[in-house]
């Protein structure tokens, strides 16, 4: 058992916090917000409530997207360097005071501190060469690999020094539904899913420095 009393968690999305594991720092916690679940599942129209909270606890949606055919395909061929390079190394889960927690390799930038995300970057910095050829490996390793996403947002990729250049990283928002995720066996199929998520990236990136006249749902249109 994890004790997590008195910590505070250096980032926290809708539905989850990450802490720093307090006898490991280059560990990462990622525990439930349960009173954020229940609130987004009363919200769920009632066919989506008979299928159960389970499709929207985003610790069991990453556990089930780490067995996904492509990580499980990189790790039986020795191919783990590979499958890293651009994912946090997944360590499974572990009780805590505040819940149970999946535990990953804590990204971290050149201070020894959290990385930053990449939309922090895009905001302060803007969409610098670097970081344009950081995005464009990360996209190409996607293509490479197979490895199936949700829609790649900017505060879910994270930009770590690695070899002396900035690398991006997958945090969050790892695997693909669950209809894509079956389809995802044809790799006509595959490639056109991924082909699309990596251009909705770009597509994100151009609203993100741009001027937002317009809302992102109207951008994303492709």
């Amino acid at each position: 058992m994890i004790d997590l009393k008195g910590q505070q968690p250096f980032a926290s999305g809708s539905n989850r916090h990450c802490y720093r594991h307090p006898g490991d720092p280059a560990l990462c916690l990622k525990v439930l917000r349960p009173e954020n679940i229940e609130a987004r599942f009363r919200r769920q129209s009632w066919p989506k409530k008979i299928l159960g909270k389970r499709r929207i606890n985003d610790n069991l949606q990453e556990l089930k997207a780490h067995r996904q055919h492509a990580i499980e395909m990189l790790i039986a061929n020795g191919q783990q360097s590979i499958l890293w390079s651009h994912l946090p190394c997944f360590h499974g889960t572990i009780e805590t005071s505040l819940g149970e927690a999946n535990v990953s390799e804590l990204i971290t930038g050149s201070d020894g501190g959290p990385a930053e995300t990449l939309e922090h970057h895009l905001k302060h910095q803007g969409f610098t060469q670097p970081i344009q050829s950081a995005v464009a490996r990360f996209c190409t390793w996607l293509v490479e690999t197979g490895i199936l996403t949700r829609n790649l947002l900017p505060h879910n990729l994270v930009i770590a020094n690695a070899a002396g250049r900035p690398e991006i990283f997958l945090v969050d928002g790892l695997g693909a539904p669950t209809v894509p995720d079956k389809l995802a066996v044809f790799p006509p199929w595959r490639k056109r899913y991924i082909d699309r998520r990596v251009r909705r990236l770009y597509l994100r990136i151009d609203w993100e420095t741009g001027d937002r006249k317009q809302t992102w749902e109207s951008s994303q249109r492709l």
